[in-house]
């Protein structure tokens, strides 16, 4: 009987991804996916399994701001970004500039 030999285990590869704002080449996880699901609706997909056409954008606010201001995400998806979409996508981003700013005891206390 003939001996089979194994190989070592190579790595596997990382999936990257390109931010459409920045147009960065970047792994996969440090990227914040998008879609548009098939009923239309454009929203974040923190899992990365959500049906429907996805884009990426780097996990800082900056990104996803230049993104939708600029378009990017418009052409990702061939269709404008209503208001509605865009202040939700926007909230995800924890750019709430609505917000009182807290203090060190989580509060919005002595902040005028």
């Amino acid at each position: 009987m003939a001996s089979v030999q194994s190989r070592p285990a190579q790595p596997r590869p990382v999936p990257t991804r390109t931010c459409v704002a920045c147009r960065t080449t970047r792994p996969k996880r440090e990227l914040v996916r998008i879609v548009r699901t098939p009923s239309g609706q454009v929203i974040e997909d923190p899992t990365g399994r959500l049906a429907g056409r996805g884009a990426y954008v780097c996990a800082d606010g900056a990104c996803r701001e230049l993104a939708l201001s600029k378009g990017g995400l418009a052409r990702a998806f061939g269709r404008p970004i209503s208001a509605s979409e865009r202040s939700e996508l926007t909230i995800h981003a924890g750019g709430q500039p609505d917000q009182p700013a807290l203090n060190d005891e989580g509060d919005d206390r002595g902040q005028e």
